[in-house]
């Protein structure tokens, strides 16, 4: 029985005594990216930063028992953060008004520098990296402004560093991630011209294809000649060969294959013949054959 009232007591009463512990400071519960500064009659004791449960007057001694009625503890955080910079007017060297985006990333290193060395941190470093972007790229080629952005990135960064870590600030990366033009008018100029390049180009590679389709076509034409030209001189030379062989063997197969390839050679020709019987007079079959092509009567055919 006396167990029940002992658990009830120590619920309501270990948390008061937590409580009045961390009142007057006996404790301080650092959270991760977080730093404590604690101030006594507006003087600095010191700082506390690793993360976890954390005794003060270990650290600063019985003074740190004061800390809580007369002086104040500040919560810094020093987890990285980033911020963007929107259209940062520039204006280049030829005169062009162009819009510059820069991204940039901060850590509080220094928190005591960080709450007492500037009374807007934050505010002074973005204008100090405004200005630097400004400074860096005003006066700039367009050419080298649209290009070189990874080595101007690198130059802001070295300007704007030292001025940053006096404020309490480590800066870590610094981009310029966009280079934009702002006049309208122009922005529709450079388009057209874009445009118009694009399509010039894209008539030059058109025409460039063509003379190349046609270039190897003539070559294939050409190659394609010359191996026809060879097959029709091979011809002749082939069948004049197998003729001399076969007039070797057997006169009368020669005879006999050149009267076919002179029928064959009539026959193609498509020209008209004329049978003479044996016995007649050529000149008189000639006249006969005339007349009666004349009169237009089939001519007699005899053998």
């Amino acid at each position: 029985m006396t167990l029940i009232p002992g658990i009830v007591i120590g619920l309501f009463l270990v948390p008061i005594i937590m409580q009045l512990a961390k009142t007057f400071g006996l404790f301080a519960i650092v959270q991760e990216s977080e730093a404590q500064v604690f101030v006594l009659f507006g003087k600095v004791k010191g700082t506390l930063d690793e993360p976890g449960l954390r005794w003060p007057i270990k650290q600063f001694g019985p003074s740190a028992l004061l800390i809580p009625f007369f002086g104040k503890i500040y919560k810094v955080n020093t987890a990285m953060r980033q911020h963007y910079l929107r259209s940062q007017m520039v204006n280049s060297e030829e005169g062009t008004p162009m819009g510059v985006g820069i991204w940039y990333e901060m850590q509080v290193n220094d928190p005591v520098s960080y709450l007492f060395t500037n009374t807007n941190p934050d505010g002074s470093l973005q204008a100090n990296v405004a200005s630097s972007t400004i400074s860096v790229l005003s006066n700039l080629e367009m050419e080298k402004m649209l290009e070189d952005r990874h080595t101007l990135s690198r130059t802001v960064r070295k300007s704007v560093s030292p001025l940053s870590e006096k404020w309490g600030y480590r800066l870590g990366s610094v981009y310029i991630r966009k280079v934009a033009f702002t006049d309208s008018q122009m922005v529709d100029n450079i388009t057209d011209k874009v445009v118009k390049r694009l399509v010039q180009v894209t008539s030059a590679m058109k025409q460039d294809g063509e003379n190349r389709v046609g270039l190897i076509q003539s070559e294939t034409a050409k190659k394609v000649s010359q191996k026809m030209a060879e097959a029709g001189a091979a011809r002749p030379r082939i069948v004049g060969s197998s003729l001399n062989q076969i007039a070797q063997k057997d006169a009368e197969v020669m005879q006999a294959v050149l009267e076919v390839m002179e029928t064959e050679r009539l026959l193609k020709s498509k020209a008209e013949v004329d049978l003479v019987p044996e016995g007649i007079s050529i000149m008189a079959t000639l006249g006969e054959s005339a007349q009666t092509r004349n009169s237009g009567a089939p001519p007699p055919l005899s053998v």
